[in-house]
């Protein structure tokens, strides 16, 4: 399964400089357990970073619709602990665009389908980021 994180915008200023270092952790859930975890590179001084990265995870096909994706944007911090910025999920456990657009990577396993997905923050306001892939958007290679 393949999830390409094309880029983030609007997102909320961490930093004192008033801007923040996101990247994007995406955790593989299954029954409520992290499997795996992936994350991208790190964007210093934006709020609007573009990454167009593949984030692969190895699933076998009769079990793509048991797991779902975790997938939160982070700021990086040097001194301390990296913060969450936002998060969002999709996949079997996921509702609404986030549901629709697993069962729509389902229905069309080889073709890429693309969403922006609204990020909830752990409190504050929404932004969002758009992904483009198998999971959150598949093009998957689904490999056996």
């Amino acid at each position: 399964m393949t999830l390409t994180v094309i880029k983030c915008r609007n997102l909320k200023a961490m930093d004192i400089t008033g801007a923040s270092d996101p990247y994007v952790k995406v955790s593989l859930m299954c029954e409520g357990r992290r499997l795996k975890k992936r994350k991208t590179t790190t964007k210093k001084n934006t709020l609007n970073p573009v990454y167009n990265e593949a984030i692969i995870f190895d699933i076998p096909p009769e079990n793509v619709d048991q797991v779902s994706l975790s997938i939160a944007v982070m700021d990086y911090d040097r001194v301390g602990h990296n913060e969450v910025i936002g998060v969002c999920r999709t996949g079997i456990d996921a509702e609404g665009l986030g549901r629709d657009h697993w069962n729509e990577m389902l229905a069309y396993p080889r073709k890429p389908i693309t969403h922006w997905h609204p990020l909830v923050e752990l409190p504050g306001r929404a932004t969002s980021f758009d992904s483009q892939g198998s999971c959150s958007s598949p093009k998957p290679p689904l490999t056996p």
